[in-house]
């Protein structure tokens, strides 16, 4: 069961990761092609880790979203484009599509229609360690790490140190 956290609470990221984990283990479980895509850069640092620990690290890919997104006409190209890999047939695969923080769904919207641009999986079933609602798109995650309910103005961020420890902290949008 997700836990729930707020402005208040201090952020576990390994109890989170754990939850995460448990839940998609058992939710691909007997899944012969089971994929996992990690959405850049948070998501994808997160894939990363899920792959090696489900073993799936020969299905494992990535997606930037930047020329996807619905305000690339209003932002701009984001600095730090990366490039989307998926070298796993997409074609009748069941995707694990993995976001570090769930918000408005619309990081989720592009990246599924990146995935449609390599093949049409069986299924994508969609991983986020924190959910933080606000949703602008009817989006749900199949499973979630946290359920968060921030201040206005507050955000969730993972973070990955330069050894590669990944920890999720409350921000505030101004700062």
């Amino acid at each position: 069961m997700p836990t729930h956290i707020n402005d208040a609470d201090g952020l576990d990221f390994d109890a989170l990761y754990r939850d995460l984990l448990a839940q998609i283990r058992a939710g691909i479980e007997g899944v012969p092609d089971a994929a996992i895509v990690g959405i850049h850069s948070g998501g994808a640092w997160l894939g990363e880790r899920l792959a090696a620990d489900l073993g799936l690290q020969s299905r494992l890919g990535f997606i930037d979203v930047s020329f996807y997104r619905d305000d690339y006409a209003r932002k701009g190209l984001h600095p730090d484009v990366k490039p989307t890999r998926i070298e796993f047939n997409v074609d009748g695969a069941t995707i694990v599509l993995v976001d570090d923080v769930l918000y408005t769904g619309r990081t989720v919207r592009a990246a599924i229609n990146v995935l449609f641009d390599y093949g049409r999986p069986q299924r994508i079933m969609l991983a986020a360690l924190a959910d933080r609602g606000g949703r602008e798109l009817p989006v749900a995650a199949d499973f979630v790490g946290a359920h968060a309910q921030l201040a206005p103005g507050r955000s969730l961020a993972l973070a990955r140190d330069t050894n590669g420890q990944l920890s999720l902290t409350i921000e505030d949008d101004n700062a």
